[in-house]
């Protein structure tokens, strides 16, 4: 359970990292909500309102997601509840590695819950003025194994409420071996353990139907997005039956899934685990007994004789019915969705300035026998590329990308738009990687300053991404003034609108390059 003792100087940690300028905060009777389940308390941070750590769900280990206990009196919702368990080596505290761009507080480490991490949290800008604001939920990444709705200081949504006057919500979610391990082989009672973390967010989703209004958010505008890991979620959630209806659009950033896992695989994987835990291989299996750390160690132990699960979303049949672009589920057809992909995605340093030839060795050694193909390839795609950059433009992530718009264009329904972010800050050696568009697109360049460079060049590019974001969020359409006309996906002109500090749209233009790749995801 969680030392709550560690929460105040964990939110006085959060708040020192969220508010480079001070802004007055007040709580009280003027900042409770009377929810579906009873009363919570937030506080008012300047023109914004902030309840963090709202509890939208309670779960058994391996259990479906239930509606959480009704709340006695007043509940303090001011701290962000606990992240989902997860490896150490998973969590972005204490990491060094490209895509570590740091909790802001290297002294912070998020307390960890299995009971109490299905939380949301939400921003909004009035609670009571009448008005229903477009909502955006924002599903963190980290695949299926790690993270949370508030590990990155981006991921804070109080800039983008306030800049689009729009309601943000973020949320944690079962993770893992908890909440991707498929036990429905082991049958009766155990017949609906299977994408619990899935399961999880569909019941976030349905708290935000019957909650958010209460919150000045419309339950009938929601946008979803995700990015890495969550778009990966996002896309899933597009394939499931119990989700429709409780989004109306869909932004797919870094993360597009076409296909998930298949039970032959899945459900083998869960019987193995009951045995190797001594456990009858039947519903009279009981995990309830085991630690989380033992539960890492059984997997662990299973992987080094070769007995692996990816901890993914599985096509049960029922959940979920069909992978979900292969091809796209016909339960969002008429949901528009907007998706891209980053120019560098997982680099290293960068910062080598390459001649062409020393730029084609490298490929030639990567590509063997494709080397010549790939070189003209690129060559074609980006004509005023520098050389160096032919040795890490990303061919996964945009390939899985492509192929995710063209199954949604095929479908004849609700349009796609496709991006491909390519803006790299002078300050950071890792280009336009994995994940350089969060601050941008949530509006907090100012709190990822070390990997923005918070230059006036980027708080001026801030403004047009977050605009164009907030554009679909609140109509299912990206464009935006300033911006060329930006049209739909469609396999006969395949428009890639490129975002930078001069934006364009392409047509196909890296298409040679595309079909030497393979989807990622």
């Amino acid at each position: 359970m969680i030392n709550r003792a560690l929460f105040p100087a964990f939110l006085a940690s959060l708040l020192a990292v969220s508010n480079l300028q001070a802004q007055p905060i007040t709580a009280g009777q003027h900042t409770r909500v009377e929810t579906v389940y009873g009363t919570i308390e937030g506080y008012q941070d300047g023109n914004i309102f902030t309840f963090k750590g709202i509890q939208y769900a309670k779960a058994e280990r391996f259990m479906p997601p239930q509606a959480p206990n009704r709340i006695e009196g007043i509940r303090q919702c001011k701290v962000y509840g606990p992240q989902a368990p997860q490896g150490e080596s998973l969590r972005w505290n204490d990491r060094n590695s490209q895509t570590d761009y740091g909790f802001g507080n290297q002294f912070v480490t998020e307390p960890m819950d299995e009971k109490g991490c299905l939380v949301l949290n939400v921003w909004t800008p009035s609670i009571n003025d009448g008005k229903r604001r477009p909502v955006f939920v924002w599903i963190h990444g980290g695949g299926y194994t790690g993270g949370s709705g508030h590990d990155l200081p981006c991921y804070e949504g109080r800039g983008l409420a306030e800049a689009g006057d729009i309601v943000v919500v973020n949320l944690n979610h079962r993770l893992n071996v908890l909440g991707y391990a498929d036990l429905t082989g082991l049958g009766g009672r155990y017949a609906r353990s299977v994408n619990l973390g899935m399961q999880d967010i569909v019941k976030a989703l349905e708290w935000i139907r019957d909650n958010i209004n209460r919150f000045g958010g419309d339950p009938n505008e929601v946008t979803i997005g995700g990015q890495s890991g969550g778009g990966g979620k996002v896309s899933t959630l597009l394939a499931m039956p119990s989700a429709k209806g409780l989004f109306k659009r869909a932004i797919v950033q870094s993360g597009s899934s076409l296909r998930q896992a298949l039970p032959e695989t899945t459900r083998q994987f869960g019987i193995a685990l009951a045995q190797e835990l001594g456990q009858p291989a039947t519903d009279e299996a009981d995990f309830s007994k085991f630690t989380y750390e033992e539960l890492n160690q059984a997997v662990q132990r299973m992987s080094q004789r070769g007995i692996r699960s990816g901890f993914s979303p599985v096509v049960d049949g029922t959940i979920l019915p069909q992978h979900p672009f292969d091809p796209a589920s016909p339960v969002s057809k008429d949901v528009p969705m907007f998706i891209g992909t980053d120019f560098n995605e997982f680099t290293f340093d960068i910062s080598k300035d390459m001649t062409w030839e020393e730029a084609e060795a490298v490929v030639r050694q990567r590509q063997g026998n494709r080397a010549d193909r790939f070189i003209e390839a690129f060559k074609k795609a980006y004509p005023k590329a520098e050389p160096k950059e032919m040795t890490y433009v990303d061919t996964g992530f945009r390939a899985g990308a492509v192929r995710q718009a063209a199954a949604k264009s095929a479908q004849g329904g609700a349009p796609a738009y496709l991006y491909l972010f390519t803006w790299k800050p002078e300050s950071n050696a890792l280009g336009a990687s994995h994940g350089m568009e969060l601050p941008f697109m949530l509006h907090n360049v100012s709190l990822q300053r070390e990997m923005t460079g918070a230059s006036e060049k980027a708080y001026k590019f801030e403004e047009l991404i977050s605009n164009i974001w907030l554009a679909f969020i609140k109509t299912g359409n990206p464009n935006v003034k300033g911006l060329p006309k930006w049209e739909p996906y469609n396999a006969e002109t395949g428009v890639t609108m490129i975002l930078d500090n001069k934006c364009e749209p392409r047509q196909h233009h890296d298409r040679e390059l595309m079909e030497m790749s393979r989807s990622i995801w």
